[in-house]
This record gives structure tokens, sequence and C-alpha cells, in this order.
């Protein structure tokens, strides 16, 4: 079980990244409506979203549903860590106290 819990982390990180691609592809000019959409960033970005989907699908034929939905909660984290690290986004409170809300509940529910 703890190899098919690792692919579902691993699927947590690609998740963000997926996200951070979209945000910033979001946050550029685009030439025109069709650019917008079939740029790299998004293109990749969702073939992330998708390697995650039959990934985790994989995954949950060996973990328990309850774990699936703890581990999953673990991508918020890393889009928080990731969009202050590479998008220089501030840290406010709410943030800060909603991240660290997920990480007692992972460390609660380990326990």
């Amino acid at each position: 079980m703890s190899n098919f819990i690792y692919i579902m982390v691993a699927g947590t990180f690609l998740t963000a990244i997926s996200q951070i691609l979209l945000k910033q592809s979001a946050d550029e000019k685009h030439e025109s409506f069709i650019k917008e959409y079939l740029n790299w960033k998004v293109i990749v970005a969702y073939i992330l979203f998708g390697t995650v989907l039959l990934s985790n699908t994989y995954a949950y034929t060996r973990v328990d549903m309850k774990y699936g939905a703890v581990i999953e909660t673990l991508a918020y984290v890393w889009i928080f860590i990731m969009s202050v690290t590479l998008l220089h986004e501030k840290i406010t409170r709410r943030k800060l106290l909603g991240n660290l809300l997920i990480i007692t509940g992972i460390l609660i529910y380990r326990l």
C-alpha cells in the first residue's frame, strides 16, 4: 500500500505544478483566443492533470478512500508553497492559517 500512497503524493505535487502553469499562462498576454488555450503551459498542465487522474485511479485500487481524501489535500499546501516561491504571491494570514489547518488535519488523521 505504501508505494501507492507515494504515487498519490506525487500526484498532488504534479497537480500543483499544473495549477502554477495555468496561472502563469492566464497572467500572460496572448496574440489570439486560440493561442490563449493552445500554448505549451496549458497543454502541459492538462497532460499533467490527465496523468494524475490515471495514476490516482490506479492507486485507489490499493489505497482506502479514507486515506486518499487526506492525501489529496496536500495539493493545496504545494500550491501555496509554489505560489509564494515561484509566483511571488504574498503570504496572507488567511492563506497561512488555512494551510496550517490542512497540515494539522493531516497530522491528526495520521495519529
